[in-house]
């Protein structure tokens, strides 16, 4: 039997684990001066990373499998969500309408946050793929911004758009999706040496 890839593995399971995290505290928001952001800020930026190492290191084909098995995980984890909070609950516990409402979250939200996922990540992928032939695997920091900043405006405006228009007024919507990107271009503008320090260490044998 073929021996498995650790490491790959390892970045794999980060991946996944992060795309669930960012979504469960999705609902969670916060002021950030006169932003207001969501707590999937904390943890969807690194999904992009995470494609970009394992596409530098594994290819493109892999970091494309890895995001539809994170899309397939995702669909069930919401499925299992909506089971747990449609469970009768215990009449020693109290903390039903809590948990429905930090977990449950809306039907539009979830499809937002799943539409918008599918087609950043899948441009990433591409974009990333794309620069690292253009460059001749050259220039790594540059191919891990400009693939990461395009998809994050992919991601921000289906996301705030599904999720939010009709919703609130038309106005608020640029200001929303402003805010979220220099955020979000903020971190992947800090994450370029980890993207360095991952890649390295990935293609080093241990």
């Amino acid at each position: 039997m073929k021996k498995p890839d650790m490491k790959l593995l390892f970045l794999s399971v980060l991946f996944v684990g992060f795309y669930l995290l960012a979504n469960i505290i999705a609902n969670k928001q916060f002021d950030l001066g006169p932003l207001i952001l969501t707590g999937g800020l904390l943890c969807f930026p690194i999904t992009f990373l995470l494609t970009d190492v394992i596409n530098e290191v594994y290819g493109s084909a892999v970091a494309n499998k890895l995001v539809w098995y994170g899309l397939v995980v995702m669909a069930f984890a919401v499925l299992i969500i909506q089971i747990a909070i449609a469970i009768p609950p215990s009449g020693i516990w109290e903390g039903q309408d809590s948990f429905r409402s930090i977990l449950g979250g809306t039907f539009r939200i979830t499809i937002a946050s799943m539409v918008a996922y599918i087609f950043s990540q899948l441009h990433d992928v591409w974009a990333f793929d794309m620069w690292k032939r253009k460059t001749k695997g050259k220039h790594l920091w540059l191919r891990n911004n400009l693939s990461t900043i395009v998809s994050q405006v992919i991601d921000t405006i289906i996301f705030i758009v599904i999720a939010f228009a009709g919703i609130v007024p038309n106005s608020a919507l640029l200001p929303m999706i402003t805010g979220q990107l220099v955020v979000k271009w903020i971190i992947a503008l800090a994450d370029t040496p980890f993207c360095y320090l991952l890649v390295n260490w990935a293609r080093r044998e241990s």
